[in-house]
């Protein structure tokens, strides 16, 4: 199993990254409130809608026995979870691992509501309700009309779910961490222009500079060059010099 317990919106220099953990539950059955239990735990921690590779994942012993009906969605046995630990065993580091940060789920209802019943099993406090993200309603939103389940989803997006042959909480927040990364537009926090040449960072940014086989002529003469090296002087911090994606003989050069 792994446990990576990590909490807290993390900063780096002055700019904020936005922690998030996404999750899938696997249980016994439908009802937190008539004895059903947790028997998985998945989680994903995201930055800035980036998968970390920082994950949680453990199997939990439900204490009680397991309905058919749920075996034959997840595959879980009663034989299998015996020797796993109870959930007041790990409910303190599943709550590090939270943290404080939003959580997110599809069709995050339910799974909050079972978590939230383990955790008031061992007096700590719930997640909260301002905490939670559904996936489930932001798809909604997005694709009104349409199907919306993880599979659906996963297949308009053209994300790969052949290892999923049965619901696995692991599994399934990995493949919900590429569909919130798709209903977030998050895939624009990194990206990369041309194919080929020189590479600069900054802010998530990655621009590749491709290099012209024949430069182009100059088109501003000496003094117009020296004018516009004066005028970028005034600046204190040029934004593209901040995020390294261009120098000023470069801009100099494109004009």
């Amino acid at each position: 199993m792994h446990r990576q317990a990590r909490c807290g919106t993390i900063r780096a220099g002055t700019e904020a990254n936005v922690r998030e953990i996404i999750l899938d539950t696997e249980t016994t059955g439908l009802d937190p409130t008539g004895g059903d239990r947790v028997v998985e735990i998945g989680a994903v921690e995201v930055l800035n809608a980036i998968p970390t590779g920082n994950v949680y994942h453990v199997y939990i012993n439900p204490e009680r026995d397991m309905p058919d009906e749920a075996f034959r969605v997840h595959g879980l046995s009663s034989e299998f979870l015996a020797d796993k630990q109870v959930f007041e065993q790990i409910a303190n580091e599943f709550a590090a691992f939270v943290g404080t940060d939003n959580v997110i789920a599809h069709n995050a209802s339910f799974d909050v509501a079972f978590l939230n019943a383990e955790l008031g099993r061992c007096g700590l406090p719930p997640i909260p309700q301002h905490q939670v993200i559904d996936t489930l309603t932001i798809a909604r939103r997005k694709h009104a009309g349409g199907s919306n389940s993880l599979d659906a989803l996963c297949a308009r997006y053209g994300i790969d779910t052949s290892r999923r042959t049965k619901h696995g909480a692991l599994l399934d927040a990995e493949l919900l961490a590429e569909v919130y990364l798709e209903l977030t537009g998050g895939r624009q926090a990194a990206f990369v222009l041309g194919g080929s040449g020189e590479e600069r960072r900054g802010g998530g940014v990655v621009v590749t500079m491709r290099a012209r086989p024949v430069p182009l002529p100059a088109r501003l003469s000496p003094a117009e060059i020296a004018a516009h090296e004066a005028f970028i002087a005034t600046f204190a911090e040029p934004l593209w010099q901040t995020l390294g994606v261009i120098d000023s003989n470069t801009a100099i050069a494109a004009e």
